[in-house]
């Protein structure tokens, strides 16, 4: 009973202080994050960080994986759903970006992608992160594929590349403000939706 409520207990602890970096990260960035604010957030001891993650990369490391976890089951489950049209599925991801934009959590990926670049332990643990996201595009794409008969020049693996850089490029021109100077990057987004409309009716 004990050893239970111990693990219950580290859990929950795990959990005040990811949340408490999530919003750091978010708000500071990564350069600005700092394990002794993260606890103080978290209203834990600074060696519970240590305790519990190592370190301030072992905390991010650990936030981000906490993050990825929770989106690849909502995109399993959207990718999943036969009862859902390629168009309806496209249209629920353009939703999804609007929620991450909200949460915080586009602020955050984008904040552990430029730590990437010069931290050779947190790109491979984004880049395996993101790699389970481009599978899933990919098995979209193969779906599509059949489904309207052809990708043209695209293999789905080119376009699963393309699908994701587009998103992730969404998000960098959102937190840029490149769209409130004219480059409307989720809308365009969105009218994606509407040509995979438009080859649904055709293959009906």
């Amino acid at each position: 009973m004990k050893l239970k409520q111990t693990t219950a207990k580290k859990a929950e602890t795990d959990i005040s202080l990811l949340e408490a970096a999530r919003k750091m990260l978010h708000d500071k960035g990564y350069a600005g994050l700092s394990t002794r604010d993260v606890a103080a957030a978290a209203g834990v001891p600074l060696s519970q960080i240590h305790y519990h993650f190592g370190s301030k990369q072992g905390l991010v490391l650990a936030l981000f994986e906490y993050l990825n976890t929770q989106l690849l089951d909502r995109q399993n489950a959207l990718f999943g759903d036969p009862s859902l049209k390629l168009s309806e599925q496209w249209d629920r991801a353009c939703d999804y970006l609007e929620d991450d934009i909200a949460s915080g959590y586009v602020r955050v990926l984008q904040e552990m992608i430029a730590a990437s670049w010069a931290d050779p332990t947190v790109a491979e643990i984004v880049r395996t992160g993101l790699m389970g996201w481009i599978e899933l595009i990919g098995n979209a794409a193969r779906r599509a594929e059949v489904e309207f008969g052809t990708l043209g020049p695209f293999s789905p693996e080119e376009f699963a590349a393309l699908v994701a850089n587009a998103f992730i490029g969404a998000e960098s021109l959102y937190l840029l403000g490149v769209e409130k100077k004219g480059s409307p990057a989720r809308l365009g987004l969105r009218r994606v939706g509407d040509l995979i409309r438009i080859l649904e009716a055709r293959t009906s």
